[in-house]
């Protein structure tokens, strides 16, 4: 018989997870009830209600997928595409690549708007890819990119799909809770995130919205959905409005507990307070980090403060140094993907990892490995220029 599992104590700073605050870890401890248990019914309403309030919505189709943000984004498109659909995706990153294949998958056609990585997604590429095809179903974009650090402007896509009749599919993954997400307002039909990012919770949840108008799609559709586990028209028999639900699945008891305790922690900050809690302590970072003589990957008006995108300094050893940071401070920092690896690092301030203590530790311990493997930097320099930001 093997010992027991005992994690070390990381603090992470990566793309995802993020730190899971000890009020989290304890609610996953609490004892197990069923699934159908009245009291579990009571707080899934209770984890509905929350869900709205972080994703700013009033629709009645909003719930946790037990199942990571990849399932969010696959339910979003099984649900609301059918075989012959043509849908407009966007791809500045790794994630609008994933789009692209959930959108075949479904057996629908994918016409793509491509920008570099590392900008936003152009809104004369998307009109102009509405204005040289028609029925088009759906506009499907990333909100906040996790593989570069970048921002679209999830407002005025929304409004150009509007203008063409078409539905509205963002992914918010990284988004949710740590900048904007009006759902309602910006007119997003389906929007979905993961617990792991800024709500952090553990991974393995996938929330998700859906409007009246993707409802009424849904209800309406002309196939089966492709898959049973997320066809939503099932599973709200089990996350409906009434007191008696249908068996769908065996929920995570104990991951909800903690999706519970994650969003109450989220209402008790207050959405606003947590979005300038995150503005600024990517503004501490990244001024340390300038001072250090490092750049950002990412212009300064379209950065995610959630998910820093570093420029690696020319003749530096990026495995060499991720691992140093894991060996030496028990630091992670998260590496480029696609076309960006090897050449940025990810650093994330997201949810409870997003605090002065952490980016005091990010900059002393990068200013360390940099040191030591020669690097062309400005030593002692990052600590005061992020405390300059903090005492102003």
């Amino acid at each position: 018989m093997t010992g027991a599992f005992h994690p070390p104590l990381r603090t992470l700073m990566g793309p995802g997870p993020s730190d899971v605050p000890p009020q989290v870890l304890e609610a996953l401890g609490r004892p197990t009830i069923g699934h159908l248990d009245p009291q579990f019914v009571t707080l899934m309403d209770d984890i509905k209600r929350l869900l709205q309030y972080v994703f700013q919505t009033d629709n009645a189709l909003t719930l946790p997928i037990s199942a990571p943000g990849s399932a969010g984004m696959e339910a979003a498109f099984v649900n609301l595409i059918e075989p012959g659909d043509k849908v407009i995706v966007c791809q500045n990153g790794v994630f609008g690549g994933r789009m692209k294949e959930n959108v075949e998958r479904c057996g629908a056609s994918a016409i793509m708007v491509e920008d570099t990585w590392g900008t936003e997604v152009s809104l004369d590429k998307v009109e102009q890819a509405f204005f040289e095809n028609n029925n088009i179903k759906a506009l499907a974009f990333v909100h906040a990119e996790t593989s570069t650090g970048v921002r679209s402007d999830a407002k005025a896509l929304a409004a150009i799909a509007h203008k063409h009749d078409a539905l509205v599919i963002m992914d918010t993954v990284t988004g949710l809770a740590g900048i904007p997400v009006e759902v309602d307002t910006w007119g997003i039909d389906c929007a979905y995130s993961g617990t792991q990012k800024c709500l952090s919770c553990t991974p393995g949840i996938a929330p998700i919205t859906f409007s009246q108008r993707a409802q009424d799609v849904i209800a309406n559709r002309s196939t089966k959905v492709q898959s049973w586990f997320l066809d939503m028209q099932l599973i709200m028999g089990y996350w409906g409005a009434n007191t008696k639900r249908a068996y769908h699945h065996t929920a995570p008891v104990n991951a909800m507990y903690a999706l519970h305790e994650s969003l109450r922690l989220v209402e008790a900050e207050g959405l606003a307070a947590a979005h300038a809690r995150h503005a600024l302590h990517h503004k501490a970072l990244v001024a340390g980090l300038e001072a250090m003589g490092l750049s950002m990957a990412v212009a300064a008006d379209v950065r995610l403060p959630q998910l820093n995108a570093v420029n690696i300094p020319e003749g530096v050893d990026d495995g060499g140094v991720r691992a140093a940071l894991l060996e030496q401070f028990d630091l992670e920092i998260g590496a480029g993907l696609g076309a960006l690896a090897g050449k940025t690092w990810r650093i994330g301030l997201m949810g409870f990892s997003a605090k002065a203590v952490n980016v005091r530790k990010c900059l002393l311990a990068l200013e360390t490995v940099l040191s030591a493997q020669g690097a062309n930097i400005a030593a002692g320099q990052a600590l005061a220029a992020a405390e300059a930001v903090y005492q102003a």
